[in-house]
């Protein structure tokens, strides 16, 4: 045991779930320093070595503890376990829309830091935005997320809701992005299985080719764009009027809104 371990996970469905595989995964924590309280584990969470659903007296031994339970039920989730941790266990929330003065509050005047992470932390490729009035708890934050996860710091909390916006609802939209493309194959006459095996490999491709080089993204569409080639005559409808630029800006706007109503 040490300053951060044991970490108590409070949910470990999937978010919480994919960050016990990430750490595992980078041998970040040994798994006998995590404890998970999860109602319907997973056969993988099951078949592990962390600490699954132990009695109440093992709370206490939490040095950190992570929130990631649904949100309707954090409040609960609080006011069950709150008693039972160390008064200097640090909360690490990943509850969506709950302010940090507010999880702070209900934990009894814990440190707290809010994360907003994508499920590619499980393969230790996710990003995780992280703000903490604390920097105690922002610290913390950067232990658990910086071995599994490109890490970005806001300086205001009210910044989560761009950052969900940007990164934490993001890989829906490229998933959505793959899905189309793929129809848009089947569509041009390719069978489902080529245009499937066509698409996804190169969107992943790309993305590690942009992640490895450093290169703007504007830079590498530049050199596989010939002037009056095939891909201008492509990048001319998806960056035209009502393209991808507009369309992605009306996206992270409503991504945003319903992010702040959801904060309430």
């Amino acid at each position: 045991m040490n300053e951060v371990t044991p970490i108590l996970l409070l949910g470990a469905g999937r978010m919480g779930g994919a960050l016990i595989e990430g750490w595992i995964r980078t041998e970040a924590f040994p798994e006998v320093d995590l404890i998970a309280v999860e109602p319907n584990p997973s056969e993988a969470l099951v078949a592990s070595d962390v600490l699954l659903n132990p009695p109440d007296l093992y709370y206490s031994r939490a040095r950190t503890v992570l929130l990631a339970v649904k949100p309707q039920m954090w409040k609960a989730a609080a006011a069950f376990y709150a008693p039972h941790l160390a008064e200097d266990a640090v909360i690490v929330s990943i509850v969506a829309g709950v302010s940090a003065a507010d999880i702070a509050r209900e934990f009894g005047g814990r440190s707290v830091a809010r994360i907003m992470p994508t499920t590619a932390v499980s393969i230790a490729k996710g990003t995780a935005s992280i703000y903490a009035a604390d920097a105690h708890a922002r610290a913390r934050a950067h232990v658990l997320f910086a071995p599994i996860a490109t890490v970005v710091d806001l300086d205001e909390e009210a910044l989560m809701h761009a950052a969900t916006g940007v990164s934490g609802s993001a890989p829906a939209y490229l998933y959505a992005f793959v899905e189309a493309l793929e129809a848009a194959g089947v569509s041009a006459g390719l069978t489902p299985e080529a245009s499937k095996a066509l698409a996804r490999a190169t969107i992943a491709g790309s993305a590690a080719l942009l992640h490895e080089s450093g290169d703007d993204p504007a830079e590498l569409r530049k050199q596989v764009t010939s002037p009056g080639g095939t891909t201008q005559a492509a990048l001319e409808v998806l960056m035209g009027q009502g393209g991808l630029g507009p369309l992605l800006e009306q996206a992270v706007a409503a991504c945003i809104k319903r992010s702040k109503e959801l904060a309430g």
